[in-house]
This record gives structure tokens, C-alpha cells and sequence, in this order.
């Protein structure tokens, strides 16, 4: 989100959209003030946040500000979690997957509950400008959500310039390309020894981890937790 952000609002300038890191044109919002320098950025200012509902700052209620919130099938979410563990060297390395499994469903990991996460910010969804994105659906077909990004945002975009920016954010184009790829940023909280950040990028890889019994007792607890919040799960690029 933070590469497809940063090209929609190149003003058609696309290639100098490609010359700056997508990190530095899309910051996190859980920076400082002083990092980020946002008095500096020009509107519209855009940042990119994991932040859950209770954390997120009073002002973005305002309406004025457009939101939107990317989710992933939760197992998918849990895989792709317990290898950034290992990654990140600010985060504890897990013993094994199903012992992670245990503590990520616990939300005993950074940034809370997955089913708490999704869950209030659906619930609060009125009380902000906002749109709800599938991330299995930008896989499937990733120039309709650019599209749609596009028109919730009120840009305007010719054809090419969506070409260029939906093979830009390819998985394939940005794991290659160290203006998007954070293991080529030389951060030091990051173990580049260690294939993390961009790893796969599929959807349902969770097979490969989860067993049987595993998979059960997370279907019974999703089925409680995420009871009443319609949004659509792509569990399998199938279905």
C-alpha cells in the first residue's frame, strides 16, 4: 500500500516516484513528529499505520481524512507474523510455529488482537471516511483495487499511468526493487541473513503450517470472535 500510495500521487510523474524509498514518501504514523517532519510534507500528507482503532489519533474522525484498511485472512496473517519474527531482531524468535500460533491468538503480539484489530475497526467504520480493502482481492487482481483506490481518493489517472503503477507493486516487481523493499534498507532492526520481509506474498500458505487440529480450534475461535463483521475472507486463491 505504502508503493501504490506513493505512485497514485506522483502527479503523473511517475518516474519520480520510483526514484524515493516508499517508506520515506509514505511514513509510519507511529513515528515521532520530529522523524517524519510533517510540517515539511505538503497536503495531502499520506502515512501508513498498524495501529488498532483505540491508538489511532482523535483527529483522523474528522471525515476529512480518507482511510483505507487492508486485511488478510488471519492464518494467512499468523504464517506471515511468525516469520517476521524471526526477521525482526526487536521481536522475541519463536520456538516453533505452533507455539507462536498459541501466543498470536492470544494477541499477545505487537499491535493486539488480530480479531480485536479488524473487529473495531469495523465496528467504529462510521466515524470515519473509510474503505475496507481485502488483500487476497488485490492478488487476484490487483489494477481493480488500484482503480478503485484511485476513485475513493478522487485522483485521476490515464491508463498508462495504472499500468505502470500495478507493475510496480507487483509482489514479483517490489521484493526486486530496494525502493520498496525494506531488506535492502539497511536498517539495523532487520536480520537480512533471513528471508522476512518479503517472503511469499501467496495466499494460503497457511496450509503448509497449520495441522489439522490447529486448524480446527483457530475455525471455532474465528467463527466466535468475527461473528456479526461481514467482511469476505479469501482463505484459498480459489475461492
Amino acid at each position: 500500500m505504502q508503493n501504490i500510495m506513493k505512485h497514485i500521487y506522483m502527479n503523473g510523474d511517475l518516474q519520480t516516484g520510483e526514484c524515493k524509498p516508499s517508506y520515506s514518501e509514505v511514513p509510519w504514523l507511529e513515528l515521532t513528529h520530529k522523524e517524519i517532519n510533517t510540517d515539511d510534507r505538503p497536503s495531502p500528507r499520506l502515512f501508513v499505520t498498524h495501529l488498532p482503532y483505540q491508538l489511532i489519533p482523535k483527529a483522523l474522525k474528522n471525515k476529512t481524512t480518507k482511510v483505507i484498511y487492508v486485511y488478510r485472512n488471519p492464518k494467512d496473517v499468523a504464517v506471515s507474523y511468525y516469520h517476521f519474527h524471526k526477521f525482526a531482531n526487536y521481536l522475541e524468535t519463536p520456538k516453533n510455529f505452533g507455539a507462536f500460533l498459541q501466543t498470536f491468538l492470544n494477541g499477545q503480539v505487537d499491535y493486539d488482537s488480530w480479531f480485536d484489530h479488524v473487529r473495531n475497526w469495523y465496528d467504529h467504520r462510521h466515524e470515519f471516511n473509510i474503505m475496507f480493502q481485502s488483500y487476497e482481492e488485490m492478488i487476484k487482481d490487483l489494477r481493480v483495487a488500484v482503480l478503485k483506490f484511485i476513485n475513493f481518493l478522487g485522483r485521476s489517472l490515464d491508463n498508462k499511468s495504472v499500468d505502470i503503477i500495478v507493475e510496480r507493486s507487483t509482489f514479483k516487481n517490489m521484493k526486486s526493487n530496494p525502493k520498496s523493499n525494506y531488506e535492502n534498507a539497511g536498517f539495523p532492526t532487520f536480520d537480512n541473513s533471513v528471508v522476512g520481509f518479503m517472503r511469499k506474498g501467496i495466499v494460503g500458505d497457511w496450509k503448509n503450517h497449520f495441522t489439522v487440529a490447529e486448524n480446527e480450534m483457530f475455525d471455532r475461535l474465528f467463527q466466535e470472535k468475527m461473528k456479526g463483521v461481514p467482511l469476505k475472507y479469501t482463505w484459498e486463491i480459489n475461492d
